[in-house]
């Protein structure tokens, strides 16, 4: 177990309880991938920064008609379970419509907020391959993405951008994003 009070299987088995949408379950296996390859290159704890990039969206599919509630319902599912609060803390604060938020500040925060946003835009560019494969989806082509505003529009780029406060630029940040993804990809269906 690791400082998230949590294991791997408990935290699959909240997703399993209230996740229902499998292509959100996939979301979240994508930005569990891309945490923990960000962790490794900022000598963070893999483990950890993996569960609660696997958990981020535990709440999404019961607050997705009220974004004002989102993070909040898991915010009180997590708390329930023992999960401290810094860990709460940054779940909560990768949703900018959740009342009372706060800009984030910690690397953890900001891993959260550019890992989550950048699975849409891998698997965005993915989808155009001829093949729609994550095999055939390059670094660059994600990093030309980021600058085409009309490509996969609810992606939030500024949130990719995070990377950089936390000292990955973002050509090292789509490579690692997409190497990360790859190493999924069955679990991804892409």
């Amino acid at each position: 177990m690791g400082k998230l009070g949590l294991t791997r299987e408990e935290v699959l088995g909240l997703l399993n309880a209230h996740v229902r949408t499998e292509n959100l379950r996939k979301h979240c296996l994508a930005t569990e991938a891309v945490m923990r390859r960000l962790a490794s290159r900022l000598n963070e704890d893999e483990e950890t920064w993996g569960l609660v990039g696997l958990i981020h969206d535990l709440d999404f599919d019961e607050t997705k008609d009220d974004m004002s509630r989102h993070t909040l319902v898991a915010a009180g599912i997590l708390r329930s379970c023992g999960v401290p609060e810094e860990y709460v803390g940054a779940i909560v604060s990768h949703c900018e419509s959740t009342p009372g938020w706060t800009p984030r500040s910690t690397p953890l925060q900001h891993a959260l907020a550019a890992s989550e946003a950048i699975t849409g835009l891998v698997v965005a560019t993915a989808l155009v391959m001829p093949d729609k494969k994550l095999a055939s989806v390059k670094p660059k082509s994600v990093r030309k993405r980021m600058g085409e505003t009309a490509f996969a529009r609810n992606v939030d780029r500024s949130a990719i951008m995070e990377c950089e406060k936390i000292g990955v630029p973002i050509a090292e940040f789509c490579e690692l994003a997409v190497q990360a993804m790859q190493g999924i990809s069955d679990a991804l269906g892409l």
